[in-house]
């Protein structure tokens, strides 16, 4: 039997013909319709934030966040994070210089990030990496006395609370996906959180062309809107968020549980006052040809294990940066192992079991 690194949760088929009905009715397919407004209102009420704006990707969501600030310059970035991250500020013009990560996290590493500032300096973009938080105090810290903004690829952090309050709020704008491989999908999509609802309405305009109104424009703009059909497929998924979110967290406990006394490994922590969303289960501590041989083993036997995030986005060649040892070192050995709604104990257990005799 295979099993997958991932697989998506999908929501009762009644529950989601209902709400395609609702589009069928009312003719509305896209253009910020009333699927969409409603799932606006109901995401952000359960995500604890004032407001969200629904995207067409988070990859939109970021470009969107990016065109807040004056064109041209530097933004200060991770190396471990996905490739859109990154590549994202090359593609909007900026240039993106990489700051090495904290070892115990493998976030922005703010003391590493402080000594990359230069009067081109834009922004600060960090990644919270597997949905567990970057140091938000330190990093907020830095840009504002350096006068930037601090944005946050909070991609993996649907869910995720720090002090009772969701992960999204801090920094000055969030993006998270709604990707079909993240805990909380909408098949495809994602949702910027602003701090400041002037970069909220920004936001709003730059997914929709720059339109300012019927046949008015204010400033430049991109088709990031998304459908009625991926609302309703988020307005679907809804009522089950909670469900979803607790069966991550046991199941990411039950991982824990299972190898954290195998010697040579390493299992992230979840930082004190944060409640996770079990995005992901990477571990860490081998050596790269170790890593490679139990992931091919893994395959062998019909495991998917990924390597998140590989490699390094300070080694691609269309970007490439100053050295980042902590991060090259963490992108060479990392894994991560299969985690979905469905997976069984059992079979957690059966993936645990060969990780160890593996190492």
């Amino acid at each position: 039997m295979r099993i997958p690194h991932s697989k998506p949760f999908l929501p009762p088929d009644e529950d989601y013909a209902a709400l395609i009905r609702e589009i069928r009715e009312n003719g509305w397919l896209t253009n910020h319709g009333p699927l969409v407004q409603r799932f606006e209102k109901e995401a952000a009420e359960f995500l604890g934030v004032p407001r969200i704006s629904f995207l067409s990707s988070g990859t939109s969501g970021l470009q969107c966040a990016l065109r807040t600030l004056p064109r041209g310059g530097e933004i200060i970035t991770t190396p471990f994070s996905y490739v859109a991250t990154a590549g994202t500020v090359y593609w909007e013009g900026f240039t993106p210089v990489f700051a090495d990560i904290d070892p115990n996290t493998l976030c922005l590493c703010p003391e590493k990030a402080e000594e990359k500032f230069t009067p081109n300096t834009r922004a600060v973009l960090a990644t919270h990496v597997y949905g567990l938080p970057a140091d938000t105090r330190a990093l907020g810290a830095l840009a504002r006395d350096r006068g930037v903004p601090v944005m946050y690829d909070a991609a993996h952090c649907f869910g995720v609370k720090t002090n009772g309050k969701s992960l999204l709020a801090e920094g000055d704008i969030s993006i998270l996906s709604t990707h079909a491989t993240k805990v909380f999908h909408t098949a495809n999509g994602g949702m910027a959180v602003c701090a400041n609802p002037e970069d909220q309405d920004r936001i709003d305009r730059f997914r929709n062309f720059g339109h300012d109104g019927p046949n008015r424009f204010d400033g430049p703009g991109i088709n990031a809107k998304n459908s009625e059909f991926h609302a309703a497929l988020g307005l679907a998924m809804l009522p089950y968020a909670g469900e979803i979110l607790d069966r991550r967290r046991a199941q990411w406990k039950r991982y824990a549980d299972l190898l954290g006394d195998v010697p040579g490994i390493r299992i992230l922590s979840i930082p004190e006052n944060t409640e996770h969303n079990g995005a992901y289960f990477p571990l860490l501590g081998l050596s790269p040809e170790r890593a490679g041989k139990i992931i091919d083993a893994l395959a062998a036997a019909g495991i998917e294990a990924r390597r998140y995030f590989s490699p390094s986005l300070n080694k691609i060649d269309y970007m490439k940066g100053d050295a980042c040892p902590i991060s090259e070192a963490a992108a060479d050995s990392v894994f991560c192992l299969p985690l979905y709604h469905t997976l069984s104990a059992d079979s957690q257990e059966e993936i645990a079991e060969r990780v160890r005799k593996l190492i």
